[in-house]
């Protein structure tokens, strides 16, 4: 069977999955009730806020703004105790992921500020072959795309495992080495790029051999949550759980899919784009989403508002988003039905989008105001609204009439940033700061950098996307317009290039930030707040919290 043949009969698998999972819906097969939704909070404890990144005095604000939601009652010891021996079970394997993506977060940082410096300046740093473009840009996707976005996604959620099943984590060993042998393949790779030995295969640079390795630490990984699933207290499978064992299950199979040496011509171009999107849409998206649908509710003390669409969110995004990266080549030799399938997939991708975003509003409204005492929140509820433009961003440009414009251009770098760093990048801070103070057992030393982090990255952001976006839409329209010369499309982005590498700056200089904090939180150093965030008693005041009527 050929590339186009499997292709195609994912879609059909798709159509005829989505066609049964409407059916199990109509039968009530899978549970949509307000237990559900409510799975996720120990009896009593809907009501009580729950951020450890704010301050004593934030988080009484926050509890006072809930007040008027609901009725008093009191949260049960036994419950949050045996919610922090959970904690403790995933705390090692958390903690090495994290501090392997906040290595990683530095360092393509600066890599992907070089690249754009020398954009501006091509002759700065271009004595050595590893400072050269391209060979810069290229260590700041891997290091970003297998080092840092998956490393925070994956230490997130391994650690929420054991929270949403109601047990301790079990083979976290085999996570732990798991992730040493991806990382040690990740720097044998970057170092084999740095030397020139690259693929040629815009993500999937690193040599094969190598990139098996990334494969296996995946696999190892994903151990966990097969024992720990066997093992489960819990009676319901929270949606956050349906996405992470999706994520994980997805990864290797993309990975080693792809590597395969049985794609040639045009089929390997095929497999590229089609491992390029998945790697976002079904193993990033599913690991974010996942901490939203956890993180979220937590922090506000409020079940989310449509359990039922949180699973319409998770199987559209499964069945409909294989096939999407395929608009990507558009004008290639391709056969015109791929093209065709590709930008109908991406339109049908609102589906799943908007299924989380009426979800994430409803359970925000009236609780907007949280997000002025909250910096947890204000980073998970960013990402979120990031998903929903990157999303609808995407589908839009998979259009033809748009594409045109667009393809080629540096607008295409700036949806990409839109959705990995936009999206996912601003959840993964805001589940950091939510769960650091809960692995290490106090409070993060200087609150004010956690809001300077915040607006230095969403404002650099900012700057870079929308000086990127209309460099982009200018340099589409220069190429197509026949009377002028190419290098008036290259001109016509000098400014937006300027924009793309301050706003790069001011990210970065938000990078820095945040990992020195991280580095305080890690030695335990700074002010010493309050006491250990690790208690429940820290959240959960003596005489009683609030919990809902509904």
């Amino acid at each position: 069977m050929n590339t186009m043949a499997i292709l195609l009969s994912a879609f059909v698998i798709a159509v005829i999955g989505l066609m049964f999972f409407i059916w199990t819906q109509r039968r009530e097969l899978i549970s949509t009730n307000r237990e559900a939704a409510e799975s996720i909070f120990g009896a009593g404890e809907i009501g009580a806020i729950e951020d450890p990144a704010s301050t004593r005095t934030s988080r009484a604000a926050m509890q006072e703004e809930r007040q008027s939601d609901g009725i008093v009652s009191k949260v049960d010891p036994k419950e949050i105790e045996e919610r922090i021996d959970a904690d403790r079970s995933s705390a090692s394997v958390a903690l090495l992921m994290m501090s392997f993506a906040a290595a990683w977060l530095l360092a393509g940082s600066f890599f992907g500020l070089i690249s754009s410096i020398k954009l501006n300046a091509p002759d700065w740093l271009s004595g050595a072959l590893w400072l050269t473009f391209g060979v810069t840009r290229t260590l700041h996707l891997n290091i970003v795309a297998y080092g840092w976005a998956p490393m925070a996604c994956l230490g997130c959620t391994i650690w929420m495992l054991p929270r949403l099943l109601k047990t301790t984590l079990i083979g976290s060993g085999y996570a732990m080495l798991g992730a040493c042998v991806w990382n040690l393949s990740l720097l044998l790779g970057l170092i084999g790029i740095a030397n020139g030995y690259n693929t040629g295969l815009e993500w999937l640079e690193i040599p094969t051999p190598i990139a098996l390795g990334i494969v296996v630490g995946g696999a190892l990984i994903a151990m966990p949550l097969v024992f720990t699933l066997a093992n489960r207290k819990a009676t319901h499978l929270y949606v956050s759980v349906w996405y992470i064992s999706a994520a994980l299950f997805w990864f290797p199979v993309l990975l080693l899919a792809a590597k395969l040496p049985i794609h040639f011509g045009i089929e390997q171009a095929t497999m590229n784009w089609w491992f390029g999107h998945n790697v976002l849409g079904l193993f990033y998206t599913p690991l974010s989403l996942a901490c939203i649908y956890y993180l979220l509710p937590k922090i506000i003390g409020r079940p989310v508002e449509n359990y039922n669409l949180s699973l319409v969110g998770f199987w559209t995004l499964a069945f409909f988003y294989g096939q999407v990266g395929g608009h990507h080549l558009i004008g290639s030799p391709v056969p015109g039905w791929l093209i065709n399938l590709s930008i109908v997939q991406s339109v049908m991708m609102i589906v799943p989008v908007a299924a989380f975003t009426i979800n994430q509003h409803l359970t925000m409204r009236g609780h907007f105001r949280l997000l002025v005492h909250s910096p947890t929140l204000r980073f998970i509820v960013f990402g979120g609204m990031m998903y929903t433009l990157s999303s609808v961003h995407g589908s839009m440009e998979a259009l033809r009439s748009i594409n045109t414009i667009t393809h080629f251009t540096h607008f295409t770098v700036a949806h990409a940033h839109l959705g990995l760093y936009g999206f996912v990048t601003m959840v993964m801070f805001g589940a950091f700061y939510f769960i650091m103070p809960r692995i290490r057992g106090y409070e993060w030393p200087f609150p004010k950098l956690i809001a300077l982090h915040f607006w230095l990255v969403v404002l650099g952001f900012a700057l870079y996307f929308i000086a990127l976006s209309w460099a982009g839409f200018l340099q589409g329209m220069m190429m197509l317009d026949a009377s002028r010369p190419f290098i008036d499309s290259v001109v016509v982005t000098q400014v937006g290039l300027i924009g793309r590498s301050i706003g790069g700056a001011v990210m970065t200089l938000g990078h820095i930030v945040f990992v020195g904090h991280f580095l305080l939180m890690l030695l335990h150093r700074g002010p010493q707040r309050d006491q250990a965030a690790l208690l429940w008693r820290d959240y959960m005041p003596t005489h009683a919290v609030v919990t809902t009527s509904n």
